[in-house]
């Protein structure tokens, strides 16, 4: 679940699926005490729990919503209590907004090799046969023709494999992610939105990733399906409880216990997904982030896993001279 955790929790790229609907455990949850809490350890950092916080330095304001761009109607209750805040504000700031949404389906629309195989060995091609036939009957149990999978680009591949078979299809007429319900609420009451990155940042993350690496990410989830609807389950569960960096520790943990796996192959994955997807674009977001709040009050939304940890959002901003205090809608 590296890359479904990465896009779940800090990109939405795909349309949303209805989070609810996999009736998984909670593999945290069964964790015996004692691995619970070297897992929570593991975890333990700057801002580590919580999903909602306010950052405030000279007069100034910033309310920051960690999101989950899947849709689940826990959010009802949620974005009920964060409506007051978004009311104040002058604008809503988001990964992605309608025209950067917009520009990135243009985009591909324009030029498939975007998330498309167009040129060179299709996967298949590159796999040995019974890895890909691993990959077809997962394809399979999510609707979708291998041959319409075989030429995806892996990190596509694998994010739609990271999202078990019981997600699928959307349901028709389904609400979508906190962000989007945000944006949504936003339009309607004449409050600006603004994109915090370029509208291909996404596909400039993934073009960081090696072609190798991406394969072996492939190959890795495929290797973890039996497990995918817990994960599911597992994520959600940790989101709403405001543990989505105990969540990432847990899938470090879980790396391990794949066939051929070594703790230093597992570490080198999860650290090059997260300096792609997570650090690199903390670091990016701090700026305009304060550059918008000059403004006046604003309403900052996006992945749950950019504010924990010591290259978190929230860490970022206290370096600056912000004051950082949980904030309970």
């Amino acid at each position: 679940m590296r890359l479904a955790l990465a896009l779940s929790l800090t990109f939405a790229l795909t349309a949303p699926v209805q989070a609810g609907s996999c009736q998984g455990q909670n593999l945290i949850a069964a964790l015996p005490p004692a691995e619970l809490a070297a897992l929570q350890a593991q975890a333990d950092g700057p801002y580590d729990h919580g999903n909602f916080w306010q950052a405030r330095k000279d007069g100034q304001l910033i309310t920051l919503v960690g999101t989950y761009h899947m849709t689940d109607p826990r959010f009802d209750a949620t974005l009920a209590d964060l409506v007051p805040y978004l009311a104040q504000a002058k604008a809503l700031l988001v990964e992605a907004g309608p025209a950067e949404q917009a520009a990135l389906q243009s985009a591909v629309s324009h030029d498939p090799s975007l998330m498309y195989l167009t040129k060179g060995p299709t996967l298949p091609e590159q796999m040995p046969p019974l890895d890909w036939d691993q990959v077809a009957q997962a394809v399979r149990a999510r609707g979708m023709a291998p041959f319409m999978a075989a030429k995806m680009q892996p990190w596509l591949l694998a994010s739609m494999l990271e999202m078990p078979a019981c997600l699928f299809p959307l349901p028709e007429g389904a609400d979508q992610g906190l962000d989007k319900r945000l944006m949504k609420i936003a339009l309607a009451q004449g409050i600006p939105i603004a994109a915090l990155e370029p509208y291909d940042a996404i596909l400039e993350i993934f073009e960081q990733i090696p072609p190798e690496d991406q394969m072996a990410m492939l190959r890795h989830t495929v290797a973890m399906e039996a497990l995918s609807e817990d994960m599911a389950t597992t994520l959600s569960d940790s989101y709403f409880s405001g543990d989505s960096r105990l969540f990432w520790a847990y899938t470090g943990q879980a790396l391990l216990d794949l066939p051929g796996m070594t703790k230093a192959k597992a570490d080198r994955e999860m650290a090059l997904i997260d300096h792609a997807m997570i650090s690199s674009r903390n670091v990016a977001w701090v700026p305009v982030l304060e550059k918008a709040a000059r403004q006046g009050p604003i309403l900052a939304a996006f992945g749950a896993l950019h504010l924990p940890s010591d290259k978190g959002v929230l860490a970022l901003l206290a370096q600056n001279g912000w004051t950082i205090e949980a904030l309970t809608p």
